[in-house]
Protein backbone atom coordinates (compact mmCIF):
# COMPACT_ATOMS: atom_id res chain seq x y z
CA UNK A 1 0.00 0.00 0.00
CA UNK A 2 1.77 3.19 1.13
CA UNK A 3 5.41 3.02 2.08
CA UNK A 4 4.81 5.44 4.95
CA UNK A 5 6.78 3.61 7.64
CA UNK A 6 10.01 2.67 5.94
CA UNK A 7 13.26 2.66 7.91
CA UNK A 8 14.26 6.22 7.05
CA UNK A 9 10.81 7.58 7.86
CA UNK A 10 10.84 5.93 11.27
CA UNK A 11 14.26 7.42 12.07
CA UNK A 12 13.08 10.90 11.08
CA UNK A 13 9.92 10.46 13.19
CA UNK A 14 11.96 9.34 16.22
CA UNK A 15 14.30 12.33 15.84
CA UNK A 16 11.34 14.75 15.72
CA UNK A 17 9.76 13.04 18.75
CA UNK A 18 13.05 13.29 20.64
CA UNK A 19 13.20 17.02 19.97
CA UNK A 20 9.49 17.73 20.66
CA UNK A 21 8.87 15.44 23.65
CA UNK A 22 12.36 15.42 25.06
CA UNK A 23 14.64 12.56 26.05
CA UNK A 24 13.26 12.41 29.60
CA UNK A 25 9.57 11.93 28.65
CA UNK A 26 10.13 9.90 25.45
CA UNK A 27 9.89 6.41 27.10
CA UNK A 28 6.65 7.35 28.88
CA UNK A 29 5.23 8.79 25.63
CA UNK A 30 6.18 5.65 23.67
CA UNK A 31 4.53 3.45 26.32
CA UNK A 32 1.36 5.54 26.14
CA UNK A 33 1.33 5.27 22.32
CA UNK A 34 1.78 1.49 22.63
CA UNK A 35 -1.15 1.26 25.04
CA UNK A 36 -3.35 3.27 22.67
CA UNK A 37 -2.35 1.01 19.79
CA UNK A 38 -3.17 -2.06 21.91
CA UNK A 39 -6.58 -0.64 22.84
CA UNK A 40 -7.31 0.19 19.21
CA UNK A 41 -6.29 -3.31 18.13
CA UNK A 42 -8.47 -4.88 20.85
CA UNK A 43 -11.45 -2.75 19.80
CA UNK A 44 -10.92 -3.75 16.15
CA UNK A 45 -10.78 -7.44 17.13
CA UNK A 46 -13.94 -7.11 19.24
CA UNK A 47 -15.71 -5.34 16.35
CA UNK A 48 -14.67 -8.09 13.94
CA UNK A 49 -15.74 -10.79 16.40
CA UNK A 50 -19.18 -9.22 16.82
CA UNK A 51 -19.67 -9.16 13.03
CA UNK A 52 -18.58 -12.80 12.81
CA UNK A 53 -21.04 -13.72 15.57
CA UNK A 54 -23.85 -11.89 13.77
CA UNK A 55 -23.06 -13.71 10.51
CA UNK A 56 -22.94 -17.06 12.32
CA UNK A 57 -26.26 -16.32 14.04
CA UNK A 58 -27.79 -15.40 10.65
CA UNK A 59 -26.66 -18.74 9.20
CA UNK A 60 -28.09 -20.60 12.21
CA UNK A 61 -31.42 -18.80 11.83
CA UNK A 62 -31.59 -19.80 8.15
CA UNK A 63 -30.81 -23.42 9.03
CA UNK A 64 -33.52 -23.39 11.72
CA UNK A 65 -36.05 -22.06 9.21
CA UNK A 66 -35.12 -24.80 6.72
CA UNK A 67 -35.41 -27.47 9.41
CA UNK A 68 -38.79 -26.13 10.49
CA UNK A 69 -40.02 -26.22 6.88
CA UNK A 70 -38.82 -29.81 6.48
CA UNK A 71 -40.35 -30.79 9.82
CA UNK A 72 -43.69 -29.22 8.85
CA UNK A 73 -43.59 -30.92 5.44
CA UNK A 74 -42.92 -34.31 7.02
CA UNK A 75 -45.66 -33.71 9.58
CA UNK A 76 -48.14 -32.77 6.85
CA UNK A 77 -47.28 -35.88 4.84
CA UNK A 78 -47.67 -38.07 7.91
CA UNK A 79 -51.02 -36.48 8.75
CA UNK A 80 -52.25 -36.95 5.18
CA UNK A 81 -51.20 -40.60 5.25
CA UNK A 82 -52.99 -41.07 8.56
CA UNK A 83 -56.17 -39.45 7.20
CA UNK A 84 -56.10 -41.76 4.18
CA UNK A 85 -55.54 -44.80 6.38
CA UNK A 86 -58.34 -43.79 8.75
CA UNK A 87 -60.75 -43.05 5.90
CA UNK A 88 -60.49 -46.73 4.85
CA UNK A 89 -60.55 -45.82 1.18
CA UNK A 90 -60.65 -48.61 -1.39
CA UNK A 91 -57.44 -49.01 -3.40
CA UNK A 92 -57.33 -47.07 -6.62
CA UNK A 93 -57.34 -49.02 -9.88
CA UNK A 94 -59.72 -50.52 -12.40
CA UNK A 95 -62.59 -52.51 -10.97
CA UNK A 96 -62.47 -56.19 -11.58
CA UNK A 97 -59.00 -57.30 -10.74
CA UNK A 98 -55.43 -56.53 -9.89
CA UNK A 99 -53.39 -54.12 -11.93
CA UNK A 100 -50.57 -56.54 -12.64
CA UNK A 101 -50.41 -60.31 -12.75
CA UNK A 102 -47.34 -62.46 -13.02
CA UNK A 103 -46.78 -63.68 -16.54
CA UNK A 104 -46.35 -67.36 -17.35
CA UNK A 105 -42.81 -66.40 -18.32
CA UNK A 106 -40.84 -66.18 -15.09
CA UNK A 107 -39.85 -62.76 -13.84
CA UNK A 108 -42.24 -60.63 -15.94
CA UNK A 109 -45.48 -58.87 -15.16
CA UNK A 110 -48.40 -58.24 -17.48
CA UNK A 111 -50.52 -55.15 -17.09
CA UNK A 112 -54.23 -55.95 -17.41
CA UNK A 113 -56.05 -53.41 -19.51
CA UNK A 114 -59.24 -51.95 -18.05
CA UNK A 115 -62.49 -53.19 -19.62
CA UNK A 116 -64.24 -50.85 -22.01
CA UNK A 117 -67.41 -48.95 -21.11
CA UNK A 118 -69.69 -51.80 -22.22
CA UNK A 119 -68.03 -54.15 -19.77
CA UNK A 120 -66.36 -56.25 -22.47
CA UNK A 121 -62.69 -57.02 -22.84
CA UNK A 122 -60.31 -54.20 -23.58
CA UNK A 123 -59.40 -53.36 -27.14
CA UNK A 124 -55.66 -53.65 -26.58
CA UNK A 125 -53.87 -56.76 -25.38
CA UNK A 126 -51.98 -56.76 -22.10
CA UNK A 127 -48.45 -55.38 -22.31
CA UNK A 128 -45.33 -56.76 -20.67
CA UNK A 129 -43.26 -54.63 -18.35
CA UNK A 130 -40.01 -56.63 -18.32
CA UNK A 131 -38.27 -58.65 -15.66
CA UNK A 132 -39.08 -57.97 -12.06
CA UNK A 133 -36.26 -57.26 -9.65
Amino acid sequence: MFDLFSGSHILILLAVLLVVVGPKDLPRFMRMVGQWAGKARAMANEFKKSFDDMARQEELDKLREELDKLRNTNLNVALDAQRVAEADLPPEGPPGGPLAEESPRSGEYQINAAPDAAGGPAAEPASTMGPRP
